[in-house]
């Protein structure tokens, strides 16, 4: 089978991290989350082409992610992990000079048995309830934490993508009560949501990670990934006759269809099916019919003058977010769950970076 290709626009990438930033404003450093390899789309490539954007903070869910990011980031630039000190990472910090964010008293004790002297960030759960010290260990521990004058403080915003949420502004005055223990630390509240509901959840530093890469909230974000499945067979239907698994589509008139290489073994969901999906050849938009198998999707190619060598399910015409809707999931799901199996091309000035 020809190799589907996923073309992943690096420019793009680093103007929708420009833009986040102007949201943010000139006082405020705007960071960029890179875990789970860049959201699927290589933190290699993507790291360097935000650094050299003017990007100097980053953040990753795992050690070894962060290890991964450094080797193509080079010293300079702060990693922090997220998921903080797993039993183990303390060799790995070290050596790639990684500032975890604590979030429980026991990783604190790991830390100062482990780190004496490192740079470290700290995480509060100002009611998201699932990393970071709550409000008892909080103050329990607040005297040891400050010793070791952690670089940031840091909280995470369960429902910033509803703007109106009450919880919102409870978080807000949980992790304004909860910082203030630590007095001329910066702080960092908002991610992608966060950073566009404004000024007052920006605090000293946002963390922009799907805005990034052109998923909403952020709307006004550029489209960052095409993807381009090749046809591999067309064939005429009748009136009829059915296509795929379970028959699940029939010919109403006749047609013609090509099965083309892309599946859920590629990301591309079983529930994109239902959802009214297109793919597209150029700017007609041809329909996604029958079942999504492993590696095989079928499209209705019929008002085609001429069947393309490949057909496009991911544009500016429809993007990760409009493949959700179909599936009744999010963005996030399918840019990270898009396959290794794909061709991965890069474009835009910053494809020219050495990854090295």
């Amino acid at each position: 089978m020809a190799r589907a290709r996923l073309t992943i626009d690096l420019d793009a990438i680093a103007s929708n991290w420009r833009a986040l930033a102007s949201i943010a404003g000139p006082r405020v450093e705007t960071a960029a989350v890179l875990k789970a390899d860049a959201y699927g789309l290589g933190a290699d490539r993507v790291g360097p082409a935000l650094a050299a954007a003017g990007a100097r903070s980053f953040f990753v869910a795992l050690a070894e992610e962060g290890a991964a990011l450094r080797a193509a980031l080079g010293p300079g630039p702060s990693i922090r992990v997220l998921g903080g000190l797993m039993p183990g990472d303390a060799a790995l910090c070290r050596e790639a000079t990684l500032t975890p964010c604590l979030n429980s008293p026991a990783q604190l004790a790991e830390f100062e048995a482990e780190l004496p002297g490192a740079r470290c960030a700290l995480q509060i759960d100002s009611g998201m309830r699932r990393l970071g010290f709550a409000p008892a260990e909080l103050t329990a521990c607040a005297g040891r934490l400050r010793a070791l004058r952690p670089d940031l403080v840091m909280s995470h915003l369960a429902c910033a993508d509803v703007p109106g949420h009450p919880c919102n502004a409870v978080q807000l005055d949980r992790f304004t009560e909860g910082s203030a223990l630590f007095p001329g630390v910066p702080r960092s509240l908002a991610a992608t949501p966060g950073t566009l509901l404004g000024p007052a959840w920006h605090f000293d530093l946002v963390r922009p990670g799907i805005g990034l890469f052109g998923g909403l909230p952020f709307a006004a974000a550029l489209p960052v990934v095409r993807l381009a499945l090749p046809v591999i067979q067309t064939r005429a239907v009748a009136p009829g006759e059915p296509v795929g698994y379970g028959a699940a589509w029939t010919a109403e008139r006749p047609s013609v269809v090509a099965t083309v290489s892309g599946g859920y073994a590629d990301g591309l969901l079983r529930a994109i099916a239902s959802g009214g999906v297109a793919l597209y050849a150029g700017e007609t938009a041809c329909p996604l019919i029958g079942r999504v198998s492993m590696d095989l999707l079928t499209v209705d190619v019929t008002d085609l003058a001429e069947v393309p060598a490949e057909l496009e399910i991911l544009n500016a015409h429809q993007g990760v977010d409009d493949l959700a809707r179909a599936a009744g999931t999010i963005g996030y799901e399918i840019l990270t769950s898009l396959g290794d199996r794909y061709e991965r091309v890069y474009k835009g000035a910053a494809s020219r970076l050495d990854p090295a």
